[in-house]
């Protein structure tokens, strides 16, 4: 396999690591069974998640989700759950990422090339006449 980085040293020392597919399944089932409400979800999922992710001298720092989010603020489970996605991205990328800066360069060049060959067509063929605005 090609080498790759699979962990983030974090400020404190602790690591996040990536996680294996099964990894992530679990982590998923773990925050349904936390989630009270739609409004809970994101956080829950992402406490599970890091429960898994976060380690100290290759243990884990939390047991589960629940332990997470009694021990870190939302924003603290935020802030960490934006680090490890910012690492799995650069490990794993997916064909949909940057698709928002594909479609505005295609917008860019296909602007440019109709402003580019604006009124070619016509000095070929010579200059249209003026139209007075009279009709005959």
């Amino acid at each position: 396999m090609l080498s790759r980085r699979d962990r983030l040293t974090l400020e404190d020392g602790t690591q996040l690591r990536l996680l294996s597919a099964q990894e992530v399944l679990e982590a998923r089932r773990e925050a349904e069974e936390l989630t009270q409400g739609d409004g809970e979800r994101a956080l829950c999922a992402n406490a599970c998640l890091l429960a898994r992710a976060l380690e100290e001298e290759g243990e884990p720092v939390f047991a589960s989700g629940r332990e997470v989010l009694e021990h870190l603020s939302a924003r603290e489970v935020a802030r960490l759950a934006r680090q490890w996605d910012g690492l799995d991205r650069a490990e794993n990328p997916s064909p949909e990422d940057g698709e928002e800066e594909v479609q505005a360069i295609k917008k860019a060049l296909s602007t440019r090339l109709m402003s580019a060959f604006a009124g070619v067509c016509s000095r070929r063929l010579g200059r249209s006449p003026r139209n007075s605005g009279r009709r005959t």
